[in-house]
């Protein structure tokens, strides 16, 4: 939660364990035997897919297609092979519960349904998740819960996120590239800067987390803070809520933003920026500005000294570490200009001058 509260994340309304709705979930199923959407066997309760006309629906798949493509449990006790647990024995080493089937667990997929019934009812709007939960996870979810109670919608709307790629590979613990929000906190990368990264790139697609990228957004982020500092928040442009109505185009807004900033117009760019939650005041601690012209004159100085002398040692010493703090080191002949970038860190700075 601290993690997601440095993105600018709110906080849940609810975080339900799974282990405190085991009676509900049991209701739930014995009410889907009772309308002959479910059956018991062998310690095992099952959903019976073909009770269900609507399966497949959200995911666009045949149960036919399904069947050939899906590694299913063919099972002695399931009436058909695409049928889905919803109940399974435990062993006596294995976390269980007493029922009306014997001891045992919940499937995977009937917790979730228990619950947002519980606390959502019937029906309610978003139901988020990543696309490689949309089967059978989610198709399992509508089905249940549909035949549960079928005077409900479950989700009206459906939110599938595509994959995080780190540097165009996906991420993985096998190829060394696998890292959490935690990391990147602590390796100097502000919330609202790691908010940014992931706001540019539609929910629906790869999005492709580089350096470079949070480098750059950086930038932008540092330079939008600086030209609405004191400026009054207007209202909302029309076209903002528009791209965002049109599938949550996150990515489209911050090209509106982009537009804003290049036509100077402060007032709006604070207000179309805070409907994505950024230049908040709350979050822009990390963008403060910062005196750096001691240590501009510094290297200027040394650069001076340099061009008389020929050894130029202690200019690539110092624009060396300026880079490593996190610097962009801009010089010329009239001076030098320090630019925070990616993941500054002043701290770095310490014993310079």
């Amino acid at each position: 939660l601290d993690d997601m509260a440095a993105l600018g994340n709110l906080d849940p309304n609810h975080m339900p364990r799974a282990t405190d709705y085991i009676a509900q979930m049991i209701d739930m199923i014995s009410g889907l035997i009772d309308k002959g959407h479910a059956y018991a066997a062998e310690g095992h309760v099952l959903f019976s897919v073909s009770s269900y006309a609507d399966y497949g629906r959200l995911s666009g798949r045949s149960v036919d297609d399904m069947i050939a493509g899906a590694r299913v449990e063919i099972a002695p006790y399931k009436r058909d092979p695409m049928d889905f647990v919803l109940w399974k024995p435990s062993d006596a080493d294995l976390p269980g519960w007493d029922s009306p089937w014997g001891r045992g667990r919940p499937g995977w997929h009937i917790e979730c349904s228990a619950m947002s019934y519980d606390l959502l009812g019937p029906s309610f709007d978003i139901h988020g998740g990543g696309n490689d939960l949309m089967f059978p996870h989610h198709e399992n979810e509508v089905a249940q819960s549909c035949c549960a109670h079928p005077d409900g919608d479950f989700a009206r709307v459906w939110l599938h996120n595509e994959m995080l790629q780190v540097e165009g590979k996906k991420m993985s613990k096998s190829l060394g590239n696998f890292f959490t929000v935690r990391d990147l906190l602590d390796q100097g990368y502000a919330g609202e800067v790691i908010r940014f990264v992931f706001l540019s790139t539609h929910y629906g697609k790869p999005m492709d987390w580089t350096d470079a990228k949070a480098r750059e957004a950086e930038k932008t982020l540092r330079k939008w803070r600086g030209l609405t500092d004191g400026a009054t928040a207007g209202d909302v442009p029309a076209d903002v809520i528009d791209t965002l109505a049109d599938d949550l185009n996150t990515a489209g807004v911050i090209t509106i933003l982009h537009r804003l900033a290049n036509a100077g117009d402060a007032a709006k760019l604070k207000a179309a920026a805070s409907v994505l939650g950024l230049l908040s005041d709350d979050m822009g601690d990390w963008a403060a500005a910062v005196d750096l012209s001691a240590y501009a004159d510094l290297l200027f100085a040394a650069r001076q000294s340099a061009m008389e002398t020929k050894d130029f040692a202690e200019v690539d010493r110092l624009k060396s570490l300026f880079q490593d703090a996190g610097l962009e080191v801009r010089m010329s002949k009239t001076g030098v200009e320090l630019i925070p970038v990616g993941g500054f860190d002043m701290a770095k700075l310490d014993g310079v001058l």
